[in-house]
């Protein structure tokens, strides 16, 4: 690769949105100013404005000529997760319009540095140290190149995306990036959060994707996939236990710490003594202000990441697990973990009750199961308070991390870029063996 890709990212997918903005189409010899309404009519998108309307063949490319943002009202963002809500977002490049089935996608077509910008004022903030965003922008423009690759590669070589087996006793699912069609990425959580520039990147995010422009991280010749979490717990967990049941030698198991600390609690006694004790690590802060800096203002609320605790109501479980699952188990007698992976994060889950008995993995599939959006981690304990008749009638769960905990610990490597750390030694720290390239 010697330039510098555009990629297609997938804003949207609606019936009808609000568009804001001067843009044109000079296929068309088109163009708005202001406010307007895109609505999907029979297979052609429409655009309508407060003195005209006029219909286009799918797609349609709208630019803007002097560069001036545009701007998308009602975005999705953190959708299924617990802070799902929807916001007006600003955008630069060009904007293609697509029907797809009832609706239409709005999908930016913007230069990767770019969009990468965006990425890192949008997944963590942009008052981290420049050393950590220097870090994510290497992971995050490795990992997006690494979903390129793997994407337009034959069909018959790229991998699995998604994955289950089933029998009466045991399901299990897990879920990776699915390839988008019409797209290269989405923008939300499912691949990387992209904002736009809802807020202007700021001079040490603009600093940060520059010095690193074109860099990836690489293993053996290959772009790693790089991928990364909120907060690990403590320790992070392999590719394996969380996706395909494969080996990635820079996605293992590594202690988000100085070196000699612990790396595997998968033993039960291990876990609940690692998950009830407050262990040193990077990502071990709830130091309010330092949480305010490192993290999104949508992600400041999250404060109780590194432990947490909720509990269920016998009635409120049993009700969840039926939604979730769309299986009738009858009153929860217990939940057991069968398997956990070295970060303590259970990866084979045993439910029993009165009416059946399930074992149930991976990891996201257990955290959707047993929450409205989705449990922080399935690195947890469970303790069974009130049984009568063997039957809990409260259910405690108490837990590490938020997220996957596979690659990357963001809070942990923010920390480190707190410390001192350089961009190199906070990627060698989390990506074992991994080197960086110029690739562009």
């Amino acid at each position: 690769m010697d330039v510098e890709p555009v990629i297609s990212v997938g804003i949207l997918s609606a019936p009808s949105f609000t568009l804001d903005g001067s843009l044109a189409c000079k296929e068309h010899a088109f163009a708005l100013s202001g406010r307007a309404t895109v609505s999907a009519c029979a297979d052609r998108v429409a655009i309508e404005t407060d003195s005209a309307r006029r219909e286009f063949s799918s797609p349609i490319i709208l630019t803007s000529g002097d560069g001036t943002p545009f701007v998308i009202r009602g975005v999705p963002v953190g959708r299924q997760f617990h802070w799902e809500h929807s916001e007006d977002q600003r955008f630069k490049g060009a904007l293609r319009l697509v029907r797809s089935g009832g609706d239409v996608l709005a999908i930016n077509l913007i230069g990767l540095e770019e969009y990468l910008a965006s990425v890192i004022s949008s997944e963590m903030s942009p008052r981290c140290s420049l050393n950590f965003l220097k870090a994510h922008a290497i992971a995050s423009r490795s990992w997006l190149l690494a979903q390129l690759a793997r994407a337009r590669a034959p069909r018959k070589m790229a991998e699995q995306t998604d994955y289950t087996t089933a029998s009466p006793d045991r399901l299990i699912r897990w879920y990776d990036r699915q390839e988008h069609a019409l797209f290269d990425v989405c923008a939300d959580d499912h691949c990387q959060r992209y904002r736009g520039v809802s807020e202007e990147p700021t001079p040490i995010v603009r600093r940060a994707v520059e010095e690193t422009r074109g860099n990836v991280l690489r293993y053996r010749g290959e772009v790693c996939d790089a991928r990364f979490s909120k907060s690990c717990g403590g320790i992070t967990e392999p590719f394996h236990r969380v996706w395909q049941n494969r080996q990635i030698d820079y996605l293992s198991s590594v202690a988000d710490s100085a070196p000699g600390g612990e790396t595997d609690v998968s033993a039960e006694d291990a876990a609940r003594r690692w998950i009830e004790s407050r262990p040193e690590a990077y990502c071990n802060t709830s130091d309010p202000a330092l949480i305010r800096q490192l993290l999104p203002e949508q992600d400041h609320r999250t404060s109780d990441f590194y432990r947490w605790q909720l509990e269920y109501g016998q009635e409120e479980i049993s009700a969840l697990i039926a939604t979730r699952s769309e299986i009738d188990f009858g009153a929860i007698r217990s939940l057991r973990a069968l398997e956990r992976g070295p970060s303590g994060r259970i990866s084979l889950l045993e439910i029993e009750g009165e009416k059946r008995t399930l074992a149930l993995g991976k990891e996201l599939e257990i955290r959707r199961v047993l929450s409205p959006t989705h449990l922080y981690s399935s690195a947890f304990i469970v303790e069974l308070m009130d049984v009568r008749s063997g039957v809990p009638r409260r259910f405690r769960l108490r837990g590490a991390g938020w997220g996957h905990g596979v690659g990357m610990c963001q809070v942990g490597a923010a920390v480190m870029g707190e410390k001192g750390f350089e961009c190199g030694a906070i990627l060698k720290h989390y990506f074992t063996g991994a080197e960086i390239a110029v690739l562009y």
